[in-house]
């Protein structure tokens, strides 16, 4: 059967369980499987941007509550301002907590954005970030589930083995989410790169923020 749909997916994972009683788990299984994906993959449907407006005197701005990896931190002037990121020690050391004007650096501190100077002006500040996947529903599906059905019904298919105590069905079925998640990974990476030989940039971006849930 095709699997294009959240109900679609719920059935063939029945089938595959050969299993009328677990349905009401089946949901939870899904949903474990996409807290996997989310930590481990980097599509372009988890790359979003959001704008705040910057108080002045105030140096902290909220993050999204589904940020996992910043990439860009920039003031929407003209020309665009684009934000160094530090640590939170060489922030404090690149710019006094009294120094105010436009901002030119940040720091992640919690799930908060702090910025140096202290803005003296109300800046629109944007953050492009990677964030989860949109969750599976009866109303909602996404791009990658359309694309990769497979790596749904195979995260779940292992956490439902898991949940049943079936060890060796578990692996089985692990390894081909695993092999179906590095397979994700280089469509992406051809995607953003094409054919030629991929660079990766790496400015503390990937700063250890994992605000993994």
């Amino acid at each position: 059967m095709t699997i294009s749909t959240y109900a679609e997916l719920k059935t063939s994972i029945a089938n595959f369980l050969a299993r009328d009683d677990l349905t009401d788990q089946i949901p939870n299984f899904i949903q474990l499987a996409e807290g996997r994906m989310n930590r481990e993959l980097e599509t372009r449907e988890q790359e979003k941007r959001v704008t705040a407006t910057l108080t002045v005197g105030d140096e902290y701005i909220a993050l999204p509550t589904d940020l996992r990896e910043v990439r860009q931190v920039k003031l929407n002037t003209s020309p665009i301002t684009n934000l160094s990121y530090f640590s939170p020690v060489g922030l404090d050391k690149a710019y006094g907590s009294t120094s105010t004007g436009k901002p030119k650096g940040y720091s992640l501190v919690g799930r908060e954005l702090k910025l140096r100077p202290i803005a003296d002006s109300a800046y629109t500040a944007e953050i492009i970030y990677i964030g989860n996947l949109n969750s599976l529903s009866d109303s909602a599906t996404t791009t990658l589930f359309l694309r990769s059905p497979d790596l749904y019904l195979y995260g779940a298919l292992a956490e439902a083995y898991i949940y049943l105590l079936d060890e060796q069905r578990a692996n089985v079925y692990d390894s081909k989410f695993t092999r179906a998640l590095e397979e994700v990974k280089v469509d992406e990476e051809r995607a953003n790169y094409g054919s030629g030989s991929l660079q990766i940039k790496s400015d503390y971006q990937r700063q250890q923020y994992a605000a993994r849930s």
